[in-house]
């Protein structure tokens, strides 16, 4: 059985609700998280992303089977699960790290995160902020934060954010889960 696997890389606020969500597509093979972006050279520490110091984003590199979900289904549901309007913010997390990006990994992938950023803007009652920027090194984060949500699912921000996110999130994208 072949497949085509290929790799999306997105920034939208917190990795922990980015991975959660991700990981639960059909089509994914993997959501990881991690930092990219940044112009400190070497592996950043979560603590030094934090400072916002680094440049780095919290991002979920995502590897994925296209016969199976495309990038311009990803990219829409990317851009419909955060609030692609504020800069360096996601609700109360607020900061560069937290900003909303697209990291494209060829000129295919450049394109139609173009296109889908027009399509949803009338979504939206502010402008979209979200960048739109090659993919430059994907730094994996710390093991603790690798399937934070499904580890810690009773841990305050999980149950206050990522909980009511994802019900959100699975309602609207019902047809697009693993069983």
């Amino acid at each position: 059985m072949n497949k085509n696997i290929e790799i999306a890389t997105f920034g939208g606020g917190c990795f922990w609700c980015t991975q959660a969500m991700f990981q639960e597509l059909i089509g994914i093979e993997k959501a990881v998280s991690g930092y990219s972006g940044g112009t400190v050279p070497g592996h950043p520490t979560y603590k030094e992303v934090c400072s916002g110091l680094t440049g780095h984003a919290e991002v979920v590199q995502i590897t994925f089977d296209s016969d199976k979900i495309s990038y311009k289904e990803l990219t829409t549901i990317f851009m419909t699960t955060h609030d692609p309007t504020t800069l360096n913010r996601q609700g109360a997390d607020v900061g560069t790290q937290y900003r909303s990006v697209i990291y494209y990994h060829n000129e295919t992938q450049k394109e139609i995160a173009e296109a889908v950023l027009k399509e949803v803007a009338s979504y939206f009652d502010d402008p979209i902020v979200t960048e739109i920027t090659e993919a430059s090194t994907f730094y994996e984060a710390e093991e603790y934060h690798q399937d934070y949500y499904n580890n810690n699912t009773t841990q305050g921000y999980c149950n206050a954010v990522i909980t009511p996110k994802l019900a959100k999130f699975r309602k609207l994208y019902a047809s697009k889960l693993k069983s």
